[in-house]
């Protein structure tokens, strides 16, 4: 199945308007393009659990593909993560997600 892609935007000296955050899915996930100063805002919108958001490298070291980094968001909270650089990370992040109840931006500066 295709991965959700999460629209970015590019920040400037005039100011942006960020826009709503994607639903996580937690069936197809996500991808984002990274510019390698692309950063993500998740928020666990829950209320009792914490959950995992998880990046994906996209290189290998010595013939094996390393495991995604997973991070827990306890409930309630937002997190900034990144940046991502290309060269470990890829041109597309790939960005998984637990649960619904978590919500992704991202942001270029």
């Amino acid at each position: 199945m295709a991965r959700v892609a999460i629209p970015v935007t590019t920040s400037d000296r005039a100011g942006v308007t960020v826009p709503a955050a994607t639903t996580g899915d937690a069936t197809n996930n996500h991808s984002v393009v990274n510019s390698g100063s692309t950063v993500l805002l998740v928020k666990n919108t829950g209320a009792t659990t914490a959950r995992t958001v998880s990046f994906h490298l996209d290189r290998t070291v010595d013939g094996f593909t390393p495991a995604p980094r997973a991070e827990s968001i306890p409930f309630g909270v937002t997190q900034v993560f990144g940046p991502f650089p290309v060269a470990d990370y890829g041109p597309i992040l790939m960005v998984d997600v637990d649960n619904a109840e978590l919500t992704v931006q991202a942001l270029r500066i």
